[in-house]
């Protein structure tokens, strides 16, 4: 009983370092976020973020989603959506501007990707999470004239 106790904490000791190897070291995961996050609305090629990780393109990709569980573009079309729904709630630019300030090439796309993650368009979803400002009725101006 105690040697099949003794084999599966090993087990999970093994599995726990399976899981931590292989990923970019916290520093470099950082800056590329960082990079990410300061260049959102431009294009962002995958190259230049494995060459100022000082690595080849194919082994950051694996290290990048080793580390997030998402592959860089993914991790950066997530971060786009992210933005774009703060955009949305915290502005009244129109999508057209919304769509280019999170770095999309244009509305359409912008719209295809933010349904497929969200599972509504950013139009809905502006009404659905935007709150209008109350009106004054039109009397109420009337009364204080």
């Amino acid at each position: 009983m105690a040697q099949s106790q003794r084999n599966v904490a090993r087990a999970t000791v093994t599995q726990t370092r399976k899981k931590t190897t292989g990923g970019l070291t916290p520093w470099r995961e950082s800056l590329v976020k960082q990079l990410i996050l300061e260049r959102l609305g431009e294009t962002i090629e995958v190259t230049e973020l494995a060459r100022a990780c000082a690595l080849s393109r194919s082994h950051f990709s694996r290290a990048f989603k080793c580390s997030t569980g998402l592959s860089p573009q993914d991790w950066i079309r997530q971060q786009r959506i992210a933005r774009a729904k703060q955009l949305i709630q915290d502005t009244e630019l129109t999508l057209t501007q919304i769509s280019l300030e999170c770095g999309f090439c244009d509305q359409a796309h912008f719209c295809h990707i933010f349904t497929r993650s969200e599972g509504i368009n950013p139009f809905a979803w502006r009404c659905r999470t935007v709150r209008p400002l109350p009106r004054r009725p039109a009397y109420a101006a009337e009364l204080h004239a």
